[in-house]
This record gives structure tokens, C-alpha cells and sequence, in this order.
């Protein structure tokens, strides 16, 4: 009799070359990878110094999105010399071993976990390697992807393979209907702050339930890029109709007969009925606020309507310094409402919520409003198709009417790694995915959100509650 298999088993049997011990070590085959300017180099190097080409170049796509300013008019030049020099060997590796690259002025730039969907490059069933910890994206979409280091970046493209360990499965059960103001992001948030940031370490998360059911693909994504902020190294997402629809009209998903082929085949995606995972979570989403994070880790977040932790509560002596180090880091004291905090700054943008949908929704909340005076708003749309789109649907001018900065895509204030960086002291209402100290500026602070709720935050001047924003502020 076979035995039950969950979706991850089923990804990772079809792409086992070969066993190479009895501790769960496998050579995996690897379908696609993406590449970006940051990560990739010294693998590049690696393969210049022993003579080796790219065994299948035409299954990478690589793109610039991590060093590139994001200013309203874009140009090819990166002022600092590091990420020019970047960029540069980037183009320069991409035309030698011949690999596409969407460069800083190709109209489908943008950031490589929003780019990569939306062009139909990743497919359920298919298995992603990439030199970024948030591949994991490419769950939403039925694809298992996973994030690699630079010597593994090099032996994947020299050999279309990893050494690769088998993880144990957990899987999330989510039920209920989302509550007034609650959306994908809050999901994830409360996973994180009910396991830990290390409480998926070693697992690959199966999400399902009727309320993963009825999100859009675009809000799965947000889920499945978050779940390695709880230290998973790959989470799921059964593929369904909603899916085939998003991927449909992409420009490099199959067509015609290939097309119906392909969904056939897709459909058998599924963990099986009796499958057994290692670990089992439920979330009852009717009971999930909208969440802000106060500290400097993605577990430390709480309700808007909820107060900050008081260190002298906890008894374990290393949670109780932790906790001092990040109120005293975020400038906040113990048990504080985070609602009415002021902020400096609000950004909108990362390959986890700026999407179409984010835009969508963050406009709903800013349209015919004003930024408050003292915040500095920022829109970074996920990709250069994205920016258009938003364009075209008349978000833009709204935002700009409201006083954002409607900027080009790219990483950005994500990790302040080009020209947006916050200085220390300022606070960041931020629809990112990482709250870590320094993580958007040396000294800046940072509250993960909802696209919505930083709108929210932008338009009051401080974190707020966007189920009870004052109908007089319209």
C-alpha cells in the first residue's frame, strides 16, 4: 500500500535524483532560479575562476532590485559605487553565460518575488531556488521555493542541482472569516507571535482552511513570503481555481493544449486525505485584529488596540532582557497603547505587500486625504508592471494627491540597502516583512503592518486602528 504523502513529500520525491545518506540528505533538481545583483556575484566569480559555464541558462531569470534608487524619474545610473559596480557585473555575467536579465530600465523590473509570478515564470509543481530567504513566496502559487546561499547559488548554476536535507511538515489550519480591517498580513503576524520566530525552524509549512481558501493569490503570497520570519525554510499553498485564473493570462505560462495539460496536472497537488504532518497549528481568523508590531522581531507584535509588554511579567531572565533591549530600542515603554504612537515615516512597498491588490487597498483608505505634515510617505510599487498598472487604474494620483511619494519599483526602505534609508530616531510605519534593529537604517524603527494600515498611519501621523479611523478625518 502506498504511503499517504503531504504536498511537500510529493515536491521533493519528484525532484530526488538520488539518496545520498540515511540523515534525509538528497541531490534535489531544480526547475527555475532567480538572480539578483546582490546575492549572485561572488557565485558568478566562482564559476569564471573554475572554468565552468551555466548548465541550463535559459532556467534562470535574473533582475536588478535590490541597490537601485527608486526616484520618480529613473535612470540607469546607481550613484554609489559598490551597487554600481553590482549592477554592472550583474549585465555582465547575464550576457556571458547567457541568461535574461531585466535590467534597471526594462519595463518588467521590478522585485524578483513579484516579478518572477507575475510573468509566469514559477508554476505549481515546480521547485525555486534563489539567493533571498523570501522565495518562499512562490508557495502561494503551489511551488515549493526555498532561499540559498552564495556557494550553493554557484553549484546550482553549474549543475541545475543542490545537496539538499528533507524537512519535517507542519501544517496551518486557518478557519473563520477575517474580522473588519483584517487581512493576509495579520494572518502571518499572528502565526509568528504565537510560535516564535524560531517556532518553524526545520519545518515547511502546508497553510489551508477555509480562510486561506478565500484569499486572493496575491494575499497567499503575503502569507507564504512571512513564514520564514518563524524560521521556515519553505511553506505551501495547494494550488486551485484561483490560481490557474491568475496565472492564466501570464506571459510565460503554457497556452492552448499545454495550457489544459498543465492543469491537469496541477490539480493532483494536494497533500493526500489521511497524509500526517509533524506538527499541526489552528488559527481562528474571526479572532485576528489587525496587528502592528512594537519590538525589533516579527514575534513581537500585538493588536493596534492592544499595550506593550512589561518585561517585569516575564520570568525566564533571557526573554526578560530581550524584551528591555527592544522597548528601549523603539523608544516605548511598558505597557503603553501602541495605537496614537507619532511616526515620521510611512512606506508602502517589498516583495511582500506591494502588489496591485496592496495599492488597491491602501488607495481605499488615503483617497481624497491629506499625509499628515510631519510624515514623509512613500509608495514603491513591487515592479515596473505593477507601477504601470497603478498608473493606468488612477491609484497614483491619489497617492500623489495625498501627498505620497509615488516612486519606481525596487527593494527600497525594505533594507535600506540604496538611497532610502531612515536615520536614527525616525519611525516607520512599514508594510515590510523585517522589524529588525537597524534593518531600514542604523538607529530607525520599524512597525510592521498592512498596506492599509500604514496608510492608515500615514493619514493620522500615528499608528492607528484602521477599524475605528474617525469618519471626520474625510
Amino acid at each position: 500500500m502506498n504511503q499517504a504523502k503531504t504536498l511537500y513529500d510529493k515536491h521533493i520525491d519528484s525532484h530526488t535524483v538520488c539518496s545520498l545518506d540515511d540523515q534525509g540528505h538528497v541531490l534535489l533538481y531544480i526547475d527555475r532560479q532567480v538572480l539578483n545583483e546582490y546575492t549572485s556575484p561572488q557565485a558568478f566569480s566562482g564559476l569564471r575562476e573554475a572554468g565552468r559555464g551555466v548548465w541550463r541558462s535559459e532556467t534562470s531569470l535574473a533582475v536588478v532590485d535590490h541597490v537601485n534608487p527608486t526616484a520618480a524619474n529613473r535612470i540607469a545610473l546607481v550613484p554609489d559605487e559598490g551597487g554600481a559596480r553590482q549592477v554592472s557585473y550583474l549585465g555582465e555575467n547575464c550576457r556571458d553565460f547567457g541568461i535574461e536579465l531585466f535590467d534597471i530600465l526594462d519595463s518588467r523590473q521590478g522585485i524578483e518575488h513579484v516579478v518572477a509570478p507575475e510573468q509566469g515564470f514559477i508554476l505549481p509543481g515546480m521547485v525555486i531556488a534563489a539567493g533571498d530567504s523570501h522565495t518562499t513566496t512562490y508557495g502561494a502559487l503551489g511551488a515549493f521555493g526555498f532561499g540559498i546561499g552564495t556557494s550553493e547559488i554557484e553549484h546550482l548554476l553549474a549543475t541545475q542541482t543542490l545537496v539538499y536535507k528533507r524537512l519535517k511538515s507542519m501544517r496551518v489550519t486557518v478557519t473563520g472569516q477575517l474580522s473588519h480591517g483584517a487581512t493576509s498580513k495579520d494572518i502571518v503576524l499572528q502565526l509568528i507571535r504565537e510560535i516564535s520566530a524560531s517556532g518553524a525552524t526545520g519545518y515547511a509549512i502546508e497553510f489551508c482552511g477555509q480562510t486561506i481558501d478565500a484569499l486572493s493569490v496575491e494575499a497567499r503570497m503575503t502569507i507564504c513570503n512571512m513564514a520564514v520570519e518563524a524560521g521556515a525554510r519553505g511553506a505551501f499553498m495547494a494550488p486551485d481555481h484561483k490560481v490557474y485564473d491568475y496565472l492564466r493570462s501570464k506571459p510565460r505560462a503554457p497556452k492552448g493544449e499545454q495550457w489544459d495539460q498543465a492543469v491537469a496536472k496541477w490539480q493532483q497537488l494536494r497533500s493526500d486525505d489521511n497524509a500526517i504532518f509533524d506538527r499541526e497549528i489552528s488559527l481562528d481568523a474571526s479572532r485576528i485584529a489587525p496587528m502592528i508590531t512594537w519590538g525589533t522581531s516579527p514575534d513581537q507584535a500585538l493588536p493596534i488596540d492592544g499595550i506593550t509588554p512589561d518585561p517585569a511579567a516575564e520570568p525566564n531572565a533571557d526573554r526578560r532582557r530581550a524584551l528591555q533591549r527592544a522597548l528601549h530600542y523603539m523608544g516605548l515603554e511598558p505597557g503603553m497603547p501602541i495605537a496614537g504612537v507619532p511616526i515620521s515615516h510611512a512606506f508602502i512597498g517589498s516583495c511582500t505587500n506591494a502588489r496591485i491588490e496592496d495599492l488597491r487597498a491602501a488607495a481605499q483608505v488615503v483617497q481624497g486625504l491629506k499625509v499628515a505634515p510631519q510624515v514623509r510617505a512613500m509608495i514603491v510599487p513591487g515592479s515596473s508592471v505593477v507601477r504601470a498598472q497603478a498608473e493606468s487604474e488612477g491609484l497614483a494620483d491619489i497617492f500623489i494627491a495625498a501627498g505620497f511619494e509615488w516612486r519606481q519599483s525596487g527593494c527600497s526602505m525594505c533594507l535600506a540597502m540604496n538611497d532610502d534609508v531612515l536615520d536614527a530616531g525616525d519611525r516607520c510605519a512599514s508594510s515590510t516583512n523585517r522589524n529588525f534593529e537597524g534593518r531600514q537604517g542604523a538607529g530607525a524603527r520599524t512597525h510592521l503592518m498592512s498596506p492599509a494600515m500604514v496608510a492608515a498611519a500615514a493619514i493620522t501621523g500615528q499608528l492607528a486602528d484602521i477599524r475605528t479611523l474617525s469618519l471626520e478625518t474625510r
